[in-house]
């Protein structure tokens, strides 16, 4: 498996698939999951293949912070950025307490994730 920059975890597929177009067309790579099952069957096979993940937190399979459990389980160190729209401050209180990276209300500036991720691939050298 090649290394994928960018795991986007999200159920709304447009939303998904245009972030991923956005990610790639500035040379990174990108891999989407639709619902929490398949991307944590994907972080078993994967999960030290990928550099930073994007996690929603309605999914309509599993909540976002199981599924966050889960990745951590798998990888403990990878950073992982949960991008809601409808997230809680105890959201973000329990997504803290669990290992997120960030929390970050949608919609997300593409500019900006460029920088996270840039700043997550220079400290993981």
């Amino acid at each position: 498996m090649k290394h994928i920059d960018v795991l986007i975890i999200d159920d709304e597929k447009k939303f998904a698939t245009m972030l991923s177009r956005r990610i790639e067309l500035r040379g990174y790579s990108s891999q989407v999951c639709y619902d929490g099952r398949t991307a944590l069957q994907w972080m078993e096979k994967h999960g030290n293949c990928v550099t930073l993940i994007l996690l929603d937190l309605q999914l309509p399979d599993i909540y976002g912070t199981k599924v966050l459990t889960g990745i951590k389980e798998i990888n403990p160190v990878i950073p992982v950025i949960i991008l809601t729209g409808h997230g809680t401050e105890q959201d973000r209180q329990q997504c803290d307490k669990l290992g997120a990276y960030m929390f970050i209300h949608k919609p997300l500036k593409i500019d900006k994730l460029m920088i996270i991720l840039e700043q997550i691939r220079e400290t993981s050298k």
